[in-house]
Protein backbone atom coordinates (compact mmCIF):
# COMPACT_ATOMS: atom_id res chain seq x y z
CA UNK A 1 0.00 0.00 0.00
CA UNK A 2 1.27 3.90 -0.87
CA UNK A 3 2.38 5.21 2.29
CA UNK A 4 -0.14 8.09 1.50
CA UNK A 5 -2.97 5.47 0.90
CA UNK A 6 -5.27 6.45 3.96
CA UNK A 7 -4.39 10.17 3.46
CA UNK A 8 -5.60 9.72 -0.34
CA UNK A 9 -8.65 8.15 1.06
CA UNK A 10 -9.87 10.98 3.80
CA UNK A 11 -9.66 13.72 0.84
CA UNK A 12 -11.52 11.83 -1.25
CA UNK A 13 -13.70 11.51 1.42
CA UNK A 14 -14.02 14.97 2.39
CA UNK A 15 -14.54 15.79 -1.24
CA UNK A 16 -17.70 13.50 -1.50
CA UNK A 17 -18.61 15.39 1.64
CA UNK A 18 -18.23 18.60 0.07
CA UNK A 19 -19.90 17.50 -3.10
CA UNK A 20 -22.96 16.46 -0.66
CA UNK A 21 -23.18 19.59 1.09
CA UNK A 22 -23.41 21.28 -1.96
CA UNK A 23 -26.70 18.70 -2.71
CA UNK A 24 -27.78 19.79 0.23
CA UNK A 25 -27.95 23.22 -0.61
CA UNK A 26 -29.49 22.45 -3.57
CA UNK A 27 -32.38 20.61 -2.00
CA UNK A 28 -32.84 23.50 0.63
CA UNK A 29 -32.88 25.73 -2.40
CA UNK A 30 -35.56 23.95 -4.47
CA UNK A 31 -37.35 23.75 -0.89
CA UNK A 32 -37.52 27.73 -0.84
CA UNK A 33 -38.32 27.54 -4.95
CA UNK A 34 -41.34 25.90 -4.00
CA UNK A 35 -42.77 28.35 -1.87
CA UNK A 36 -41.95 31.24 -4.03
CA UNK A 37 -43.81 29.75 -7.16
CA UNK A 38 -47.02 28.60 -4.83
CA UNK A 39 -47.36 31.39 -2.33
CA UNK A 40 -50.92 33.81 -2.52
CA UNK A 41 -48.89 36.65 -0.39
CA UNK A 42 -47.32 38.84 -3.39
CA UNK A 43 -44.69 39.59 -0.19
CA UNK A 44 -43.68 35.72 -0.47
CA UNK A 45 -43.84 35.45 -4.30
CA UNK A 46 -42.51 38.65 -5.33
CA UNK A 47 -40.40 39.86 -2.90
CA UNK A 48 -38.75 36.85 -1.45
CA UNK A 49 -39.97 37.18 2.21
CA UNK A 50 -39.27 33.95 3.12
CA UNK A 51 -36.96 31.28 4.54
CA UNK A 52 -35.85 27.66 4.61
CA UNK A 53 -33.50 25.21 5.83
CA UNK A 54 -32.63 21.61 6.79
CA UNK A 55 -31.94 20.76 10.21
CA UNK A 56 -30.47 17.70 11.72
CA UNK A 57 -32.34 14.81 14.44
CA UNK A 58 -30.99 17.65 16.89
CA UNK A 59 -32.30 20.71 15.67
CA UNK A 60 -28.90 21.71 14.37
CA UNK A 61 -29.53 24.39 11.47
CA UNK A 62 -27.18 22.55 8.34
CA UNK A 63 -28.12 24.40 5.92
CA UNK A 64 -30.30 27.80 4.42
CA UNK A 65 -31.45 28.65 1.02
CA UNK A 66 -30.02 31.50 -0.22
CA UNK A 67 -33.52 32.55 -0.83
CA UNK A 68 -34.37 34.46 2.44
CA UNK A 69 -34.22 36.97 5.02
CA UNK A 70 -31.36 37.00 8.15
CA UNK A 71 -34.98 37.62 10.42
CA UNK A 72 -36.49 34.34 9.46
CA UNK A 73 -33.18 32.37 8.71
CA UNK A 74 -31.57 32.78 12.18
CA UNK A 75 -34.67 32.23 13.95
CA UNK A 76 -35.73 29.75 12.53
CA UNK A 77 -32.03 28.04 14.07
CA UNK A 78 -33.97 28.59 17.49
CA UNK A 79 -37.40 27.96 16.46
CA UNK A 80 -36.74 24.50 15.54
CA UNK A 81 -35.26 24.07 19.21
CA UNK A 82 -38.74 24.72 20.39
CA UNK A 83 -40.76 22.98 18.28
CA UNK A 84 -38.86 19.91 19.50
CA UNK A 85 -39.49 20.32 23.10
CA UNK A 86 -42.92 21.27 22.57
CA UNK A 87 -43.46 17.75 20.86
CA UNK A 88 -42.43 14.51 22.04
CA UNK A 89 -40.12 12.39 19.64
CA UNK A 90 -43.02 9.85 20.43
CA UNK A 91 -45.82 12.06 18.89
CA UNK A 92 -43.64 12.66 15.64
CA UNK A 93 -44.84 10.32 12.66
CA UNK A 94 -44.10 10.48 8.67
CA UNK A 95 -46.44 12.72 7.03
CA UNK A 96 -46.55 15.35 10.32
CA UNK A 97 -46.36 19.17 9.99
CA UNK A 98 -45.85 21.05 12.62
CA UNK A 99 -46.85 25.31 12.69
CA UNK A 100 -46.45 28.83 15.06
CA UNK A 101 -46.91 31.93 15.07
CA UNK A 102 -45.96 32.47 18.79
CA UNK A 103 -43.61 35.77 17.86
CA UNK A 104 -41.51 34.40 21.05
CA UNK A 105 -40.86 30.90 19.75
CA UNK A 106 -40.76 31.79 16.25
CA UNK A 107 -39.88 34.90 14.09
CA UNK A 108 -41.13 37.33 16.50
CA UNK A 109 -44.42 38.52 15.40
CA UNK A 110 -47.97 37.12 14.47
CA UNK A 111 -47.61 37.29 10.57
CA UNK A 112 -45.00 35.03 10.19
CA UNK A 113 -46.14 31.91 9.97
CA UNK A 114 -43.35 28.99 10.93
CA UNK A 115 -43.94 25.51 9.59
CA UNK A 116 -41.66 22.68 10.96
CA UNK A 117 -41.78 19.02 9.10
CA UNK A 118 -39.68 16.01 10.72
CA UNK A 119 -38.35 13.79 8.03
CA UNK A 120 -37.86 10.16 8.24
CA UNK A 121 -36.47 7.65 5.99
CA UNK A 122 -38.18 4.58 7.06
CA UNK A 123 -38.98 4.77 10.72
CA UNK A 124 -35.86 6.65 10.96
CA UNK A 125 -36.07 10.24 11.82
CA UNK A 126 -32.93 12.01 9.68
CA UNK A 127 -34.19 15.76 10.37
CA UNK A 128 -36.41 18.38 9.62
CA UNK A 129 -37.08 20.94 7.53
CA UNK A 130 -38.91 24.28 8.21
CA UNK A 131 -39.91 27.52 6.14
CA UNK A 132 -41.05 30.62 7.46
CA UNK A 133 -43.33 33.12 5.53
CA UNK A 134 -44.64 36.50 5.92
CA UNK A 135 -48.79 36.29 5.10
CA UNK A 136 -51.19 38.95 4.31
CA UNK A 137 -53.54 39.54 7.42
CA UNK A 138 -53.31 37.37 11.12
CA UNK A 139 -56.83 39.41 11.64
CA UNK A 140 -56.89 42.13 14.92
CA UNK A 141 -55.63 45.23 14.05
CA UNK A 142 -53.50 44.09 11.21
CA UNK A 143 -49.88 44.96 10.19
CA UNK A 144 -49.71 48.00 12.49
CA UNK A 145 -48.15 49.58 15.47
CA UNK A 146 -51.56 50.29 17.33
CA UNK A 147 -51.89 47.78 19.19
CA UNK A 148 -51.70 47.65 23.50
CA UNK A 149 -50.49 43.96 23.33
CA UNK A 150 -50.02 40.82 21.51
CA UNK A 151 -53.73 39.83 22.05
CA UNK A 152 -54.97 42.67 20.14
CA UNK A 153 -52.65 41.88 16.98
CA UNK A 154 -54.24 38.58 15.66
CA UNK A 155 -54.94 35.20 16.05
CA UNK A 156 -52.20 33.24 18.01
CA UNK A 157 -52.09 29.41 17.07
CA UNK A 158 -49.34 28.06 19.60
CA UNK A 159 -46.88 25.27 18.82
CA UNK A 160 -49.13 22.15 17.49
CA UNK A 161 -49.86 20.14 14.46
CA UNK A 162 -51.00 21.32 10.98
CA UNK A 163 -51.26 18.00 10.13
CA UNK A 164 -50.56 14.58 11.65
CA UNK A 165 -49.86 11.12 9.21
CA UNK A 166 -50.50 13.49 6.23
CA UNK A 167 -54.30 14.25 7.20
CA UNK A 168 -54.68 18.36 7.76
CA UNK A 169 -56.21 19.94 10.65
CA UNK A 170 -59.56 21.12 9.55
CA UNK A 171 -60.22 22.63 13.00
CA UNK A 172 -57.11 24.78 12.85
CA UNK A 173 -58.03 25.65 9.28
CA UNK A 174 -62.07 26.55 10.41
CA UNK A 175 -60.36 29.04 13.27
CA UNK A 176 -58.16 30.88 10.69
CA UNK A 177 -61.15 31.34 8.18
CA UNK A 178 -62.78 33.00 11.09
CA UNK A 179 -60.05 35.21 12.31
CA UNK A 180 -58.88 36.73 8.98
CA UNK A 181 -59.48 39.22 6.22
CA UNK A 182 -58.48 37.38 3.79
CA UNK A 183 -59.38 33.40 4.57
CA UNK A 184 -58.65 32.38 0.83
CA UNK A 185 -55.19 33.70 0.95
CA UNK A 186 -54.23 32.70 4.26
CA UNK A 187 -55.06 29.03 3.93
CA UNK A 188 -53.14 28.82 0.88
CA UNK A 189 -49.98 30.44 1.70
CA UNK A 190 -50.71 27.70 5.19
CA UNK A 191 -50.67 24.84 2.28
CA UNK A 192 -47.86 26.02 0.29
CA UNK A 193 -45.39 26.03 3.53
CA UNK A 194 -46.40 22.88 3.76
CA UNK A 195 -45.58 21.54 0.86
CA UNK A 196 -42.38 23.36 0.88
CA UNK A 197 -41.11 21.08 3.44
CA UNK A 198 -42.70 17.71 1.17
CA UNK A 199 -40.11 19.01 -1.68
CA UNK A 200 -37.52 19.36 0.82
CA UNK A 201 -38.13 15.77 2.20
CA UNK A 202 -38.72 14.17 -1.10
CA UNK A 203 -35.68 15.67 -2.12
CA UNK A 204 -34.02 14.80 0.75
CA UNK A 205 -34.17 11.01 0.92
CA UNK A 206 -33.81 11.01 -2.85
CA UNK A 207 -30.41 12.05 -2.00
CA UNK A 208 -29.69 9.40 0.91
CA UNK A 209 -30.56 7.06 -0.87
CA UNK A 210 -28.55 8.10 -4.42
CA UNK A 211 -25.12 8.47 -2.36
CA UNK A 212 -26.02 5.39 0.27
CA UNK A 213 -26.30 7.18 3.23
CA UNK A 214 -28.92 6.42 6.38
CA UNK A 215 -28.90 9.60 7.79
CA UNK A 216 -27.87 13.09 8.05
CA UNK A 217 -25.25 11.96 11.19
CA UNK A 218 -22.00 11.99 8.85
CA UNK A 219 -22.84 14.93 6.70
CA UNK A 220 -23.91 16.57 9.33
CA UNK A 221 -20.90 16.56 11.45
CA UNK A 222 -18.96 17.43 8.53
CA UNK A 223 -20.55 20.37 8.07
CA UNK A 224 -20.59 21.85 11.39
CA UNK A 225 -17.05 21.02 12.56
CA UNK A 226 -15.70 22.84 9.25
CA UNK A 227 -18.08 25.79 9.93
CA UNK A 228 -16.80 25.84 13.60
CA UNK A 229 -13.46 25.82 12.87
CA UNK A 230 -13.17 28.41 9.64
CA UNK A 231 -15.32 30.56 12.46
CA UNK A 232 -12.54 30.74 15.09
CA UNK A 233 -9.45 31.24 12.81
CA UNK A 234 -11.90 34.26 12.01
CA UNK A 235 -12.90 35.36 15.94
CA UNK A 236 -8.97 34.67 16.50
CA UNK A 237 -7.59 37.55 14.30
CA UNK A 238 -9.89 40.37 15.10
CA UNK A 239 -8.56 43.07 18.06
CA UNK A 240 -9.85 42.04 21.57
CA UNK A 241 -11.92 44.00 23.82
CA UNK A 242 -15.33 45.86 24.37
CA UNK A 243 -16.40 48.58 22.31
CA UNK A 244 -19.97 50.26 22.89
CA UNK A 245 -23.11 52.63 20.43
CA UNK A 246 -25.66 54.34 20.63
CA UNK A 247 -28.15 55.17 17.69
CA UNK A 248 -31.54 57.38 18.05
CA UNK A 249 -34.14 56.06 15.99
CA UNK A 250 -37.84 57.77 15.98
CA UNK A 251 -39.99 55.39 17.65
CA UNK A 252 -43.66 55.86 17.65
CA UNK A 253 -44.24 59.20 19.74
CA UNK A 254 -40.93 59.57 21.05
CA UNK A 255 -37.72 58.65 19.82
CA UNK A 256 -36.08 55.69 20.81
CA UNK A 257 -32.61 55.24 22.48
CA UNK A 258 -30.55 51.76 20.85
CA UNK A 259 -27.53 50.56 22.67
CA UNK A 260 -24.97 47.49 22.35
CA UNK A 261 -21.80 46.46 23.89
CA UNK A 262 -19.68 44.28 21.71
CA UNK A 263 -17.08 42.19 23.40
CA UNK A 264 -14.52 40.21 21.18
CA UNK A 265 -13.17 37.24 22.98
CA UNK A 266 -10.96 34.57 22.07
CA UNK A 267 -13.86 31.95 20.59
CA UNK A 268 -16.47 34.30 20.99
CA UNK A 269 -18.34 38.01 20.28
CA UNK A 270 -20.27 38.94 22.61
CA UNK A 271 -23.43 41.57 22.45
CA UNK A 272 -25.21 43.33 25.21
CA UNK A 273 -28.30 45.42 24.68
CA UNK A 274 -27.78 47.27 28.14
CA UNK A 275 -28.89 50.94 27.74
CA UNK A 276 -31.74 50.56 25.24
CA UNK A 277 -34.79 52.54 25.99
CA UNK A 278 -37.77 50.27 28.06
CA UNK A 279 -40.25 48.64 26.40
CA UNK A 280 -43.10 50.47 24.38
CA UNK A 281 -46.66 50.86 25.14
CA UNK A 282 -46.88 50.60 20.97
CA UNK A 283 -46.22 47.50 18.83
CA UNK A 284 -42.65 48.25 18.06
CA UNK A 285 -41.04 46.26 20.24
CA UNK A 286 -38.75 43.00 19.88
CA UNK A 287 -38.66 39.77 20.95
CA UNK A 288 -35.31 38.49 21.84
CA UNK A 289 -35.18 35.70 19.46
CA UNK A 290 -35.72 38.57 16.35
CA UNK A 291 -32.84 40.79 18.50
CA UNK A 292 -30.63 37.64 17.87
CA UNK A 293 -31.31 37.08 14.38
CA UNK A 294 -30.13 40.73 13.26
CA UNK A 295 -27.31 41.28 15.91
CA UNK A 296 -26.09 37.80 14.63
CA UNK A 297 -26.12 38.63 10.68
CA UNK A 298 -24.77 41.95 11.44
CA UNK A 299 -21.38 40.10 13.13
CA UNK A 300 -21.37 38.05 10.31
CA UNK A 301 -21.21 40.39 7.63
CA UNK A 302 -18.29 41.60 9.26
CA UNK A 303 -16.48 38.78 10.39
CA UNK A 304 -17.18 35.69 8.48
CA UNK A 305 -18.94 37.11 5.19
CA UNK A 306 -18.29 33.94 3.03
CA UNK A 307 -18.52 30.94 5.64
CA UNK A 308 -22.17 29.18 5.28
CA UNK A 309 -24.53 30.26 8.03
CA UNK A 310 -25.55 27.34 10.53
CA UNK A 311 -26.17 26.75 14.03
CA UNK A 312 -21.81 25.87 14.26
CA UNK A 313 -21.23 29.94 12.90
CA UNK A 314 -23.95 31.32 14.52
CA UNK A 315 -23.08 29.57 17.92
CA UNK A 316 -20.07 31.70 17.60
CA UNK A 317 -21.87 34.84 18.55
CA UNK A 318 -23.83 35.35 22.31
CA UNK A 319 -26.44 38.07 22.40
CA UNK A 320 -28.13 39.55 25.43
CA UNK A 321 -30.15 41.91 26.91
CA UNK A 322 -31.92 42.87 29.91
CA UNK A 323 -35.75 43.47 29.75
CA UNK A 324 -36.07 46.28 26.75
CA UNK A 325 -37.34 47.39 23.61
CA UNK A 326 -35.20 44.60 22.04
CA UNK A 327 -35.91 41.81 24.76
CA UNK A 328 -39.89 42.61 25.19
CA UNK A 329 -41.65 40.34 27.10
CA UNK A 330 -45.29 38.76 27.01
CA UNK A 331 -47.82 40.20 25.69
CA UNK A 332 -46.18 43.39 24.56
CA UNK A 333 -47.62 44.43 21.36
CA UNK A 334 -44.89 43.16 18.48
CA UNK A 335 -46.49 43.82 15.31
CA UNK A 336 -43.33 45.89 13.89
CA UNK A 337 -40.63 44.70 15.59
CA UNK A 338 -38.73 44.37 12.05
CA UNK A 339 -38.52 48.87 12.47
CA UNK A 340 -36.31 48.30 15.44
CA UNK A 341 -34.83 44.75 14.72
CA UNK A 342 -33.96 46.13 11.05
CA UNK A 343 -31.87 48.73 12.95
CA UNK A 344 -30.07 46.32 15.48
CA UNK A 345 -27.26 45.82 12.57
CA UNK A 346 -26.43 49.34 12.66
CA UNK A 347 -25.98 49.72 16.28
CA UNK A 348 -23.83 46.66 15.94
CA UNK A 349 -21.54 47.98 13.30
CA UNK A 350 -21.05 51.02 14.65
CA UNK A 351 -19.81 49.34 17.73
CA UNK A 352 -17.86 47.19 15.34
CA UNK A 353 -16.63 50.45 13.54
CA UNK A 354 -14.38 51.63 16.45
CA UNK A 355 -12.93 47.93 16.49
CA UNK A 356 -12.25 48.08 12.89
CA UNK A 357 -11.60 51.55 11.49
CA UNK A 358 -12.01 52.61 8.06
CA UNK A 359 -13.97 49.16 7.74
CA UNK A 360 -17.32 49.28 8.27
CA UNK A 361 -19.97 51.12 5.80
CA UNK A 362 -22.09 54.12 7.24
CA UNK A 363 -25.53 53.77 8.31
CA UNK A 364 -28.51 53.38 5.61
CA UNK A 365 -32.50 53.50 6.16
CA UNK A 366 -32.43 50.06 7.53
CA UNK A 367 -36.19 49.43 8.48
CA UNK A 368 -37.89 48.64 5.49
CA UNK A 369 -40.82 51.21 4.47
CA UNK A 370 -43.47 49.01 4.33
CA UNK A 371 -47.21 50.02 3.87
CA UNK A 372 -49.92 48.09 4.46
CA UNK A 373 -53.26 49.50 2.57
CA UNK A 374 -56.54 48.05 3.42
CA UNK A 375 -58.81 49.70 0.46
CA UNK A 376 -62.38 50.32 0.30
CA UNK A 377 -65.29 52.02 -2.08
CA UNK A 378 -65.62 55.41 -0.94
CA UNK A 379 -69.22 56.51 0.42
CA UNK A 380 -71.56 56.24 -2.42
CA UNK A 381 -69.82 53.95 -4.57
CA UNK A 382 -69.43 49.99 -5.38
CA UNK A 383 -66.27 48.25 -6.17
CA UNK A 384 -64.28 45.79 -4.02
CA UNK A 385 -62.16 45.66 -0.60
CA UNK A 386 -58.74 44.46 -0.77
CA UNK A 387 -55.45 44.01 1.87
CA UNK A 388 -52.30 45.42 -0.19
CA UNK A 389 -48.68 44.73 1.40
CA UNK A 390 -46.33 46.86 -0.42
CA UNK A 391 -42.26 46.96 0.60
CA UNK A 392 -40.09 49.67 -0.42
CA UNK A 393 -36.51 50.68 0.87
CA UNK A 394 -34.52 53.47 1.39
CA UNK A 395 -30.61 53.86 0.96
CA UNK A 396 -27.95 52.03 2.18
CA UNK A 397 -25.21 53.05 3.88
CA UNK A 398 -21.85 54.21 2.48
CA UNK A 399 -19.29 51.66 2.29
CA UNK A 400 -15.61 51.91 3.02
CA UNK A 401 -14.56 52.03 -1.04
CA UNK A 402 -17.74 51.73 -2.81
CA UNK A 403 -21.09 54.34 -2.97
CA UNK A 404 -24.31 53.10 -1.33
CA UNK A 405 -26.67 51.15 -2.91
CA UNK A 406 -29.74 52.97 -3.75
CA UNK A 407 -33.48 51.76 -2.84
CA UNK A 408 -32.20 48.22 -1.59
CA UNK A 409 -33.12 46.46 1.68
CA UNK A 410 -30.41 46.19 4.58
CA UNK A 411 -30.24 44.42 6.34
CA UNK A 412 -33.24 41.76 5.33
CA UNK A 413 -32.67 41.62 1.90
CA UNK A 414 -36.28 41.06 0.36
CA UNK A 415 -37.08 42.40 -3.05
CA UNK A 416 -39.19 45.20 -3.74
CA UNK A 417 -42.67 43.86 -5.42
CA UNK A 418 -43.09 44.76 -9.01
CA UNK A 419 -45.53 47.91 -9.27
CA UNK A 420 -47.89 45.66 -11.43
CA UNK A 421 -48.22 42.84 -9.06
CA UNK A 422 -48.94 45.52 -6.26
CA UNK A 423 -51.58 46.99 -8.04
CA UNK A 424 -53.28 43.77 -9.10
CA UNK A 425 -54.02 43.51 -5.24
CA UNK A 426 -56.00 45.65 -4.81
CA UNK A 427 -57.68 49.28 -6.37
CA UNK A 428 -54.79 51.35 -6.06
CA UNK A 429 -52.44 53.05 -8.67
CA UNK A 430 -48.63 53.94 -7.99
CA UNK A 431 -48.35 56.53 -9.98
CA UNK A 432 -44.78 57.28 -9.22
CA UNK A 433 -41.70 55.16 -8.12
CA UNK A 434 -38.71 56.43 -8.52
CA UNK A 435 -35.18 57.21 -6.97
CA UNK A 436 -34.55 60.22 -4.89
CA UNK A 437 -32.43 62.87 -5.76
CA UNK A 438 -30.15 64.17 -3.57
CA UNK A 439 -31.01 61.93 -0.57
CA UNK A 440 -27.25 60.05 -0.20
CA UNK A 441 -24.99 61.29 2.24
CA UNK A 442 -22.43 63.36 0.46
CA UNK A 443 -18.66 61.90 1.34
CA UNK A 444 -15.96 60.19 -0.03
CA UNK A 445 -17.99 57.71 -0.84
CA UNK A 446 -21.90 58.78 -1.56
CA UNK A 447 -24.99 57.45 0.68
CA UNK A 448 -27.47 55.44 -1.65
CA UNK A 449 -30.75 57.25 -2.53
CA UNK A 450 -33.75 56.15 -1.23
CA UNK A 451 -37.19 56.83 -3.49
CA UNK A 452 -40.20 58.53 -3.62
CA UNK A 453 -43.46 56.22 -4.04
CA UNK A 454 -47.00 58.31 -5.12
CA UNK A 455 -49.69 55.72 -4.13
CA UNK A 456 -53.70 56.61 -4.69
CA UNK A 457 -56.50 54.65 -4.55
CA UNK A 458 -58.49 54.43 -8.06
CA UNK A 459 -61.61 56.33 -8.74
CA UNK A 460 -64.03 55.16 -6.20
CA UNK A 461 -62.06 54.27 -3.71
CA UNK A 462 -60.36 55.42 -0.48
CA UNK A 463 -58.06 53.54 1.46
CA UNK A 464 -56.62 53.15 5.28
CA UNK A 465 -52.73 52.47 5.54
CA UNK A 466 -50.76 51.28 8.38
CA UNK A 467 -47.52 53.19 8.59
CA UNK A 468 -44.91 51.41 9.41
CA UNK A 469 -41.33 54.27 8.53
CA UNK A 470 -38.76 55.32 10.39
CA UNK A 471 -35.63 57.51 10.11
CA UNK A 472 -37.75 60.68 9.32
CA UNK A 473 -36.36 62.11 12.22
CA UNK A 474 -33.33 60.56 13.12
CA UNK A 475 -31.34 60.12 9.73
CA UNK A 476 -28.90 57.64 9.07
CA UNK A 477 -25.74 59.15 10.54
CA UNK A 478 -22.53 58.87 7.88
CA UNK A 479 -19.42 57.57 9.17
CA UNK A 480 -15.33 58.50 9.27
CA UNK A 481 -16.72 62.03 8.18
CA UNK A 482 -19.10 61.59 5.41
CA UNK A 483 -22.93 62.95 5.81
CA UNK A 484 -25.72 62.03 7.04
CA UNK A 485 -28.30 60.78 4.58
CA UNK A 486 -32.02 63.09 4.16
CA UNK A 487 -34.52 61.61 6.06
CA UNK A 488 -37.84 60.37 5.51
CA UNK A 489 -40.98 61.94 4.98
CA UNK A 490 -44.73 61.24 4.75
CA UNK A 491 -47.89 63.90 3.35
CA UNK A 492 -50.54 63.51 1.05
CA UNK A 493 -50.11 65.37 -1.88
CA UNK A 494 -51.93 68.46 -0.69
CA UNK A 495 -48.88 69.03 1.49
CA UNK A 496 -50.43 67.35 4.55
CA UNK A 497 -48.01 66.01 6.61
CA UNK A 498 -48.57 62.71 8.53
CA UNK A 499 -47.65 60.41 10.87
CA UNK A 500 -44.31 58.17 10.27
CA UNK A 501 -46.35 55.39 12.37
CA UNK A 502 -50.04 54.38 12.61
CA UNK A 503 -53.15 53.73 10.79
CA UNK A 504 -53.79 56.46 8.85
CA UNK A 505 -56.58 57.76 5.77
CA UNK A 506 -56.37 58.67 2.20
CA UNK A 507 -59.60 60.25 1.28
CA UNK A 508 -60.72 59.28 -2.74
CA UNK A 509 -59.38 61.71 -4.86
CA UNK A 510 -56.17 62.46 -2.74
CA UNK A 511 -52.43 60.56 -3.31
CA UNK A 512 -50.16 59.74 -0.66
CA UNK A 513 -46.14 60.93 -1.20
CA UNK A 514 -43.53 58.85 1.02
CA UNK A 515 -40.08 59.73 0.50
CA UNK A 516 -37.95 56.65 1.67
CA UNK A 517 -34.63 57.70 3.62
CA UNK A 518 -30.63 57.98 2.06
CA UNK A 519 -27.95 56.28 3.34
CA UNK A 520 -25.45 58.26 5.39
CA UNK A 521 -22.20 58.72 3.20
CA UNK A 522 -18.32 57.63 3.98
CA UNK A 523 -15.42 59.22 4.39
CA UNK A 524 -14.27 63.15 3.75
CA UNK A 525 -16.35 64.40 0.58
CA UNK A 526 -13.82 66.92 -0.32
CA UNK A 527 -11.98 64.05 -1.36
CA UNK A 528 -14.48 62.10 -3.20
CA UNK A 529 -12.99 62.80 -6.94
CA UNK A 530 -14.92 65.53 -9.55
CA UNK A 531 -15.31 62.64 -12.17
CA UNK A 532 -17.49 61.02 -10.11
CA UNK A 533 -19.26 64.49 -9.21
CA UNK A 534 -19.82 64.89 -12.35
CA UNK A 535 -20.99 61.37 -13.22
CA UNK A 536 -23.65 61.79 -9.80
CA UNK A 537 -24.98 64.89 -12.18
CA UNK A 538 -25.12 62.99 -14.95
CA UNK A 539 -27.17 60.47 -13.71
CA UNK A 540 -29.80 62.68 -11.58
CA UNK A 541 -28.11 61.21 -7.97
CA UNK A 542 -27.28 64.87 -7.25
CA UNK A 543 -29.08 67.87 -8.30
CA UNK A 544 -27.92 70.27 -5.83
CA UNK A 545 -24.02 72.09 -5.54
CA UNK A 546 -22.09 70.15 -2.96
CA UNK A 547 -18.91 72.77 -3.56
Amino acid sequence: MHPNASNELSQVEEIRMQVMWNRLISVVEEQAMTLLRTAFSTSVREAGDLSAGVYDPQGRMLAQAVTGTPGHVNTMAEAVLNFIEAIPRADMFPGDTYVTNDPWLGTGHLHDITMVTPSFKGDTLVGFFACTAHIVDVGGRGFGADGKSVYEEGIQIPIMKFAERGQVNQTLLALLRSNVREPNQVVGDFYSLAACNDVGHARLIDMLDEVGLADLNTLGDFILTRTHKAVMERIAALPKGSWYNEMLTDGYDDPINLAATVTIGENKVLVDFTGSDPVSRWGINCPLIYTKAYACYAIKCVVAPDIPNNSASLAAFDISSPVNIVNAQRPAPVSLRHVIGHMVPDVVLGALSQALPGQIQAEGAGALWNIHISARPAAGHEGRRAEVLMFNSGGGGARPSLDGLSATAFPSGVHTMPIEATEHTGPIVIWRKELRPDSGGDGRFRGGLGQTIEIAPIDGHEFEFSAMFDRVHTPPRGRDGGQDGAPGGVALDDGTVLRPKGWQFVPAGRRLILNAPGGGGFGDPAKRPDEQRAEDGLRGYVTTDKD
